[in-house]
């Protein structure tokens, strides 16, 4: 609200003056519309001893020293002017009531500045004051807004316009106001200094939406073709509204991601872009990016945009999905479980998204997932078919990784139905497959010599591991005889396993084709050989042997028939060895 003094302060100070010095009181600053005009108000006074006669007066533009020649605006004694005021200036005051007041018509810009008033008592009584008023001619009415405006707060927007001229008095109406409420007019008000103006007042409540808003004064002068506008824009302050921001985003791992958020505010937001809880990037801005390079999916996550004022502030969150192909998965390390035992296998991933799990062996899928990060594969009552090789493969549509791993079954030996023995000539060769996990001891006894031969015997046993199966091959050579019975004994931490071998090959197809009656012949011709051979070696091992107690076992005899596959040449001349 404007407040003005009823009485202006230079009629009280010359009130307080009389009868004192030499002064002038007129306003230091006064305005009016081109082509109207202006009333200067002015008094002055002077010693009362002086006394004069006459009082005379002359008003100077810009100057008050009349050795400068100044222009004269108005003077008393001979009203000769200048030529810029010629029927343009009058005085309105009594300068015998001491009253200086200058009237100006007609006014043009080439009239505004500074005027000086120089009384005129006769003879050497002439004075210039140094006081002097500015004459501003002006053509737009002057809006006043508060130094802030802010949305939602009440705010007071007046239009003041000069009203100095009597002869002509402006009438005022607000343009552009439609929707701000509607104006107050306070009519024509007395400045401090004796100056006039004529004053409307607005009020209403800003949106952030009259920002910027052009608000307009019109001055109009009745019976005149005079017109006057002014415009003001609103500079209304409201808190930050983001209006521009990113919907959930999903990228593939690598490419480049660019994050944008705009917010209207005013003034200008700080714009922040946070993720939990670190500042990425600030700036004080209408909009702020946020760019990403080669995203990794430890980049995946949510993000913060704040907008912030000292009005207010809001914010948002942006959803980034980082698609990747799955990592290697993760199993539960080699197994190792005793048969019959149940076996769990958890076999992890992380992608995105989630991916297809698949446990398979030698090409059998043996469970799956769609879309799960975990896959478990229940094993009830483990066999030793289940020991091997798995894989577990994770794949989605971006890649696919697989991890191998192993199950160990343990178990006790199983000696396979393929070992047998096969003669062929003068040789016996017998093979005994065993399978077995942990890896077994093998050994091939012949009831029928009390020989029991294992596989730390390099010369008599070859023995061959692949995977769980151990194949150990036992050879004989010099074989003439009946092929000798052959067990073949299997041991590890989990049991014992015995089996007699068959025998195969030459000489079983050899009783297969006389027939039974003449394998009978046969068998008793060969018993009778046997028989005979024994004897005459015994009689001649008793020669050359040294004797034996009752209580020893007695040797292992092998003829030169009988020879060991493998052996050194020792053995073929040798007549008898002994393996223990």
């Amino acid at each position: 609200m404007i407040f003005l003094t009823a009485l202006p302060l230079f009629w009280i100070m010359i009130s307080a003056s009389r009868g004192g010095h030499w002064g002038a009181w007129m306003p230091s600053s006064i305005s009016a519309f081109e082509g109207t005009c202006v009333s200067i108000p002015c008094r002055f006074d002077f010693p009362d001893e002086l006394r004069p006669a006459v009082v005379h007066g002359v008003w100077y533009f810009n100057s008050p020293y009349p050795k400068n020649y100044p222009p004269v605006v108005f003077k008393s004694r001979t009203q000769v002017v200048h030529e810029s005021f010629q029927g343009r200036s009058r005085l309105l005051g009594d300068l015998g009531l001491r009253n200086c007041t200058l009237l100006l018509s007609n006014l043009s810009p080439e009239l505004g500045g500074k005027y000086y008033f120089r009384g005129d008592l006769g003879g050497y009584n002439q004075y210039t004051f140094s006081e002097h008023s500015v004459l501003d001619i002006i053509n737009t009415p002057n809006i006043v807004v508060p130094p802030e405006v802010v949305a939602g707060t009440e705010v007071e927007v007046s239009c003041m316009v000069p009203d100095n001229c009597p002869e002509l008095h402006p009438e005022l109406s607000w343009l552009g106001h439609d929707g701000l409420g509607e104006p107050t007019v306070l009519g024509r008000l007395r400045e401090d200094e004796g100056t006039w103006v004529q004053v409307s007042l607005l009020h209403f409540v800003p949106t952030r939406e009259a920002n910027g808003h052009r608000l307009g004064c019109q001055a109009s002068f009745p019976n005149t073709t005079l017109q006057f506008e002014g415009y003001a824009s609103l500079d209304v302050k409201y808190p930050p509204v983001i209006v521009d921001v990113n919907s959930s985003v999903e990228a593939i791992e690598g490419s480049h991601v660019s994050l944008l958020c705009g917010a209207d505010s005013n003034p200008p937001p700080l714009l922040t872009w946070m993720r939990d809880g670190t500042v990425l990037r600030e700036a004080v801005a209408e909009s702020l990016s946020l760019e990403l390079e080669e995203v990794t999916p430890a980049e995946d996550g949510v993000y913060a945009c704040l907008a912030e004022n000292a009005y207010g502030q809001d914010n948002r969150t942006v959803g980034l999905s980082v698609m990747y192909a799955p990592w290697k998965p993760t199993v539960n390390g080699t197994v190792v479980a005793v048969e019959g035992e149940t076996v769990s296998i958890l076999c992890s991933t992380q992608s995105n998204p989630d991916p297809i799990l698949t446990i398979f062996k030698e090409k059998q899928i043996l469970a799956t997932v769609i879309y799960e990060n975990e896959l478990q594969l229940e094993l009830p009552a483990v066999t030793p078919e289940d020991d091997g090789e798995y894989w577990c493969v994770a794949e989605n549509q971006y890649g696919q990784r697989a991890t191998a791993f192993n199950l160990s079954v343990e178990f006790a030996p199983v000696i396979l139905l393929e070992s047998h023995c096969a003669a062929a000539r003068d040789t016996v060769q017998c093979l005994c497959v065993v399978k077995s996990n942990p890896e077994p001891t093998v050994a091939f006894e012949l009831p029928s010599r009390n020989v029991t031969v294992n596989e730390t015997e390099r010369e008599f046993v070859y023995s061959e591991r692949s995977g769980l199966l151990l194949t150990s091959i036992l050879t004989l050579r010099g074989q003439a005889q009946a092929p000798p019975r052959v067990i073949c004994t299997s041991s590890n931490i989990y049991g014992t396993k015995s089996l007699e071998l068959p025998f195969q090959g030459a000489h079983r197809l050899m009783w297969a084709k006389i027939g039974p009656v003449g394998a009978v012949v046969a068998f008793a011709i060969l018993i009778a050989i046997v028989c005979y051979i024994t004897q005459t070696r015994r009689k001649k091992n008793v020669t050359e042997s040294p004797s034996f107690s009752a209580g020893d076992n007695p040797p292992v005899l092998f003829s030169s028939d009988f020879r060991i596959s493998g052996a050194p040449e020792k053995y073929e001349s040798r007549e008898v060895s002994t393996l223990e």
